[in-house]
């Protein structure tokens, strides 16, 4: 019987050592980013998560993603639908049909009217839109509702090709940008 640990199995056990390491660098470090992250990263110079507002009715309302870029603003909806979806900006529900479900969702348009109208509230002097987003997969035969828009289409609008105007604009931003995150960071109520 040989010792674990022999001048024979030493080699192989600092070989799949090595491999362990180096897979774990590359999961917690070097890892490619989803393509909507890198996304994300192109379009934006910050962003805020799960940030709560007041609404127009006395409650509050919840924003998944709300991005500073160069144009203002930016609220992030973000739907991860495979299939054909069957929507238009006057329907009350939109329909996906995948080839193993069929499924609907009420329209996300007036939800994210609302949340432009309470970031609006906040930030009264920098522009504020939102985008539905649709990530690949998903399909609009009839044409596509406003407001919505699938990453390629987000990168084409909210890109911004020189980025010494991208930064000017962006500073004029930070203002009210920041007195934004400030509230958020104090307790996730803006």
């Amino acid at each position: 019987m040989t010792d674990f640990f022999s001048s024979e199995t030493m080699p192989w056990l600092a070989g799949a050592l090595v491999v362990v390491l180096l897979a774990m660098v590359w999961f917690f470090v070097g890892r490619p980013r989803t393509r909507l992250e890198q996304i994300i990263n192109d379009i934006s110079f910050d962003r805020v998560r799960n940030l709560v507002l007041p609404n127009a009715d006395g409650g509050e309302i919840l924003i998944d993603q709300l991005l500073l870029t160069s144009q203002g603003l930016l609220i992030l909806e973000i739907k991860d639908v495979q299939g054909t979806v069957f929507g238009s900006d006057k329907m009350q529900d939109w329909t996906v049909i995948a080839p193993s479900r069929r499924f609907t969702f009420p329209n996300p348009q007036p939800g994210l009217y609302d949340r432009i109208a309470a970031v609006r509230e906040v930030v009264r002097d920098v522009p504020v839109t939102g985008r539905i987003l649709f990530m690949d997969g998903a399909e609009f035969p009839k044409g596509v509702p406003g407001l919505v828009s699938g990453l390629d289409e987000l990168l084409a609008e909210f890109g911004e090709k020189d980025p010494g105007t991208a930064r000017v604009k962006v500073d004029s931003f930070m203002p009210q940008w920041e007195r934004l995150k400030q509230r958020w960071l104090s307790g996730g109520r803006a």
